[in-house]
């Protein structure tokens, strides 16, 4: 299975790629298209299929291709926006509200992999949280109070999972985790068993609003009634942009020597903090860890994270190895809420985007709340995940324009090899984005010693790209869109990948 990265995750190496069956969608209207196929737009695809909807994933690469096979997989009420937070912004009744939610949602994925008998190790599993520090201890107190107070079931214990040291520690119940990429390929076959439409390789480049919508592909025109954004950001220029932050998380898959691997789920007060657990694949064993993110494009050393990670878990495990690394992507929203339901404006486009670190967690809620909407226009999490809870911002219309007419000239984009070669001291395989006569440009240098540049603005919002020296591609530090090492659009927001600069001899 591909992924949105060079490296490869341990979910890439254990699941095959995902062939579809039914893609027969000439000429017909269906009741909707959902855009993307990671676990928002599969688990969303079969429970409206499941209601008699006829539905049609379009996928610009491949199922599992983004997020879904970069996560950690860990399923939780417990959420990285704390229940005190939550609580503050909504209230109590919309702290328990989204407590429920997140439960309901775990409860969807037992079901699913149940009923179709997945082979993605799903689990129920405690969840501990622990403090190091006296400011720690304080704020675990807070979180402790506002979680019980939201309904999640915990308590206070004297163990924690991992052989750290702590000053106090509270494990929560009814935490799970699964192996992602097997369950959203079952889940993919289930939807074409129950006759949903599967197109791979399918990227979409415009839609016609109207009541009924003319979907735009590279393989051709897709009609429906409806559409649903599962794709973190809907493309273009819009008010998520403003009201969610891209951010880089880093895992690793380790063997322990010692062959003790952690039961449970467990997480330090960090920030960002580390978060842990095991799985167990064909018969081996893994602690799967995590942690150092930031903001997408703003980390000059994306390797180094890495580094970082390996000397945290060695230190607590000696002997371990790293059987697998990568990275992944997430949004977070400005209030700490995912945004989900009917893009503002629109009666029949859908979104999902800003899940932080929970998006296997609110990915599967969300379809629940999408397919509520479509098939009865009722959701009691309507109101509280809504994305018209979004203010519009005071001169967003000048900065779409401004931005829409900022169309970068680099120098007719087209340069000597003699230019570039003063400026390509690089190793292959390296980038970087430097000047040249005044102008920013991108360039690789491929494993062969060959040279490529790009236009480093990012055709989004014209942002200047940075590399990403542990996934060797190119991340834009406004909305978190990305491109491929030879510039190809990897996710967006953005709709096109980066303007080539033709090298000359």
């Amino acid at each position: 299975m591909k992924r949105d990265g060079t490296l490869e995750s341990l979910w890439q190496k254990t699941t095959p790629e995902f062939n579809s069956k039914n893609n027969n969608w000439n000429d017909k209207l269906f009741d909707v298209v959902i855009v993307g196929g990671g676990i928002t737009g599969v688990t969303t695809a079969l429970l409206l299929q499941q209601q008699g909807k006829q539905c049609l994933i379009a996928e610009s690469f491949n199922i599992g291709f983004g997020t879904t096979s970069g996560t950690t997989a860990h399923l939780n009420t417990l959420l990285d926006t704390p229940y005190s937070i939550i609580e503050k912004n909504f209230g109590e009744d919309g702290a328990k509200l989204v407590a429920k939610g997140a439960k309901e949602a775990i409860n969807i994925v037992e079901i699913l992999s149940s009923k179709y008998k997945i082979n993605n190790d799903f689990s129920y599993q405690y969840a501990t949280l622990f403090a190091q520090n006296e400011d720690e201890n304080k704020e675990l107190k807070k979180i402790f109070e506002a979680t019980i107070k939201a309904g999640v079931e915990g308590r206070w214990t004297d163990k924690i999972p991992v052989p750290a040291d702590f000053t106090i520690a509270a494990e929560f119940a009814g935490q799970a985790q699964m192996h992602p990429t097997r369950y959203i390929a079952a889940l993919a076959q289930a939807f074409e068993a129950a006759g949903g439409v599967i197109v791979q390789n399918c990227k979409v480049t415009d839609v016609k609003d109207g009541e009924i919508l003319n979907i735009n592909t590279t393989q051709g025109v897709i009609t429906a009634n409806n559409l649903v954004w599962a794709t973190h950001l809907p493309p273009g220029i819009n008010l998520f942009n403003f009201r969610c932050a891209p951010y880089r998380s880093y895992a690793a898959a380790f063997k322990l020597a010692d062959g003790t691997y952690p039961a449970g789920l467990a997480y330090d007060m960090k920030d960002p903090y580390h978060y842990y657990r095991s799985q167990t694949i064909d018969g081996e064993k893994y602690l799967i860890a995590g942690g150092y993110d930031h903001k997408t494009g703003h980390n000059e050393n994306t390797g180094f994270a890495f580094t970082e990670l390996d000397a945290h878990i060695h230190n607590l495990y000696k002997g371990s190895k790293i059987s697998a690394k990568w990275s992944s992507q997430y949004y977070e929203s400005v209030d700490g809420l995912p945004y989900i339901g009917l893009m503002p404006g629109s009666d029949n486009v859908y979104a999902a985007t800003g899940y932080g670190g929970n998006g296997m967690t609110y990915g599967t809620l969300a379809a629940r709340i999408v397919t509520d909407l479509i098939t009865t226009k009722y959701s009691i999490y309507k109101d509280i995940f809504s994305p018209s809870r979004m203010k519009p911002i005071a001169g967003l219309s000048n900065f779409i324009k401004e931005n829409a007419d900022a169309i970068s000239s680099f120098i007719g984009k087209r340069l000597n090899y003699e230019s570039i070669e003063q400026l390509a001291e690089l190793a292959p395989g390296e980038a970087r984005v430097t000047e040249f006569n005044g102008e920013k440009m991108a360039l690789y240098k491929d494993d062969n010693g060959k040279v490529h540049a790009f236009d480093p603005v990012c055709p989004h919002a014209k942002c200047i790209v940075n590399w990403n020296t542990a996934e060797k591609t190119w991340d834009c530090p406004c909305h978190g869109g990305r491109y491929s090492c030879m510039g190809q659009l990897i996710t967006g927001p953005a709709t096109k990948g980066l303007e080539r600069i033709t090298i000359y001899e």
